[in-house]
């Protein structure tokens, strides 16, 4: 397996506190990668280390096999762009300029905006939907809206890696499908690697090649969704008791957690549902 990221006995805290601790990960070159875990196990922290926004305490990050420390910040942004949670724009930027900003790294003052730059631009614009918004104010837009203005600037800034941390943060369920197939189209049509934080299970089962969990400071599980992702790791990293089923669309894992519902007895067959084989634990 060719990889673009290896960390290296990874140990990252803030203060005193360890959030990440010795840990060994490869990233699959050319696939969708994400990663899972419980509120606060350091998937965020893990994903800002390999864009090198947070220094490590201890161990290394490398991309193409380089320490990502010794390599120069516009050197990174060119290989490897990053859309952090929950990102703040400046006051009175305009969708346009917002985006425009992911063409920085190929700026100097011998390479000014360029026709290659507009197309970028304009091609981000155009798969996220935000053509007819590009000239408000992205104060003004709705948090479903921003979100796929910040998309849009991480796909202007063309890079052959991407790290998203909940990119599907805000959006309704049709623009989560809408962004998961545009990141699997860049994937599939460009060799994009994509490394996403996501919280719904089911969705990284979908999407992803490779799934790395997280818990107690360290990697619990990676691998194929298909080969990791049953009842046993769903109670162990998120402490839920499940049943795992196959996806009746993909055939990929999906969780059916237990917990408070209403239990239907009669359905009408026309909607496709059936209670025949329902189960109550």
């Amino acid at each position: 397996m060719s990889e673009i990221i290896r960390t290296n006995q990874l140990t990252l805290s803030y203060g005193n506190h360890i959030i990440i601790k010795e840990l060994n990960i490869a990233i699959p070159k050319g696939e969708i990668t994400v990663l899972i875990g419980g509120n606060g196990c350091g998937k965020s922290t893990l994903l800002r280390s390999m864009a090198r926004l947070l220094k490590p305490v201890g161990g290394s990050v490398l991309l193409e096999g380089k320490a990502i420390d010794k390599l120069s910040t516009k050197s990174v942004a060119k290989k490897l762009s990053i859309l952090p949670q929950s990102p703040n724009a400046p006051e009175g930027l305009t969708v346009l300029q917002l985006v425009k900003q992911g063409r920085y790294p190929y700026q100097n003052w011998l390479n000014q905006w360029s026709k290659e730059d507009e197309q970028k631009v304009n091609s981000a614009l155009e798969a996220t939907g935000m053509n007819d918004l590009k000239d408000k104010l992205v104060d003004e837009l709705s948090g479903g809206q921003r979100q796929r203005a910040w998309i849009a600037m991480t796909l202007a800034q063309d890079t052959d890696t991407i790290l998203l941390d909940e990119p599907t943060t805000y959006l309704d369920m049709t623009h989560q499908i809408e962004i998961l197939d545009l990141l699997y189209e860049l994937n599939q049509m460009e060799q994009r690697t994509i490394v996403m934080v996501l919280h719904d299970l089911n969705l990284a089962c979908r999407y992803a090649h490779h799934i790395i969990a997280i818990q107690n400071n360290t990697v619990c599980a990676q691998g194929k969704p298909e080969d990791i992702i049953d009842s046993e790791l769903v109670k162990q990293v998120f402490a839920m008791e499940c049943q795992i089923i196959a996806d009746p669309i993909f055939g990929t894992p999906l969780c059916v957690p237990y917990g408070k519902g209403r239990y239907i007895t009669s359905l009408n067959d026309s909607k496709g549902y059936s209670h025949k084989n329902a189960h109550i634990n």
